[in-house]
């Protein structure tokens, strides 16, 4: 509900800021630098982040940088790993994005293809809702389906009909809410284990086969996962799994590095300011709902 969530910004970014300065044991006077996310997102929510960041950057006569979300969850990864080889072949998964990058540098990121319709995690949240089995449909999903037969159901990889990189769920979604209907699968089903297994093994299957079209183009040096749904167990195998079969190296962040965070928002910023240092705010930027 973006108008609540934009209020709820208001009440609570000074708290949030105080409580960061305060676990970090240091204060305003510390700060040398500014980064805050400009989108994609809820343009309600970024732009009281924006406000806030350009009032502090101001009053403190401080330099102000913008970092783009998506290109900070990439960012994640060299966080824990500042070694790895390029190019360098993203996937990124989260409840609003699903999308592939190529990374020939650092802050070098070009899209190859993203979702036409629902995002993995999307499509995860909306079989979980439909169940009523809560939100945020990933965690769920994975915590019931865990020791269920992947096999059970017989869900197809979905395709695009132009063979492209980009990515399409809602047919996937489709012919799962399909099986809940035809065979009343319920939250109390003593079947849905198995279900909610052979949905995330084909969401998992899905991810991974557009990385495997991708790097026989691409020819990468390294392969980069990130993004909240990166936190899955699964997807995380199968990734890992594809890389040591195609004798690739292999990264994926720690699970509190995969969800939305200040740190990797922090990182892109640090290397945009050495690339191009200035001292003084931008007080232009603006923010935006979509890339």
């Amino acid at each position: 509900m973006p108008e609540l969530a934009s209020r709820q910004h208001i009440k609570t970014i000074a708290a949030v800021v105080g409580e960061a300065l305060s676990r970090a044991g240091v204060g305003l006077d510390a700060v040398d630098l500014y980064a805050v996310t400009q989108g994609p997102g809820l343009i309600g929510s970024l732009l009281v982040g924006l406000s806030f960041a350009k009032g502090l950057a101001y009053y403190r006569k401080k330099p102000l940088v913008g970092v783009d979300h998506l290109e900070a969850h990439l960012e994640a990864c060299f966080l824990e790993s500042p070694g790895i080889a390029y190019p360098v072949l993203g996937l990124l998964v989260s409840g609003g994005h699903t999308a592939l990058y190529r990374m020939d540098e650092p802050l070098s990121c070009v899209l190859l293809g993203r979702t036409r319709d629902d995002a993995a995690g999307e499509a995860l949240d909306k079989i979980a809702k439909f169940l009523g089995l809560g939100y945020p449909g990933g965690p769920v999903i994975e915590k019931l389906g865990r020791g269920g037969d992947p096999k059970a159901f017989p869900f197809a990889v979905p395709r695009t009909k132009d063979r492209s990189l980009d990515f399409s769920f809602s047919g996937l979604k489709t012919a799962a809410l399909k099986h809940i209907r035809e065979r009343r699968i319920v939250r109390d089903d003593p079947g849905l284990a198995d279900f909610l297994a052979s949905f995330e093994e084909v969401v998992a299957r899905t991810l991974v086969d557009h990385v495997r079209a991708a790097v026989e183009i691409v020819r990468p040096r390294s392969l980069v996962l990130c993004g909240g749904v990166a936190r899955n167990a699964r997807l995380r195998a199968r990734f890992q799994d594809f890389a040591r079969g195609a004798d690739l190296d292999a990264y994926v962040p720690s699970p509190k590095l995969c969800t939305d965070n200040a740190a990797m928002v922090g990182a892109v910023a640090l290397k945009k300011h050495a690339r191009c240092p200035t001292e003084t705010p931008d007080l232009d930027l603006d923010a935006y709902a979509r890339s």
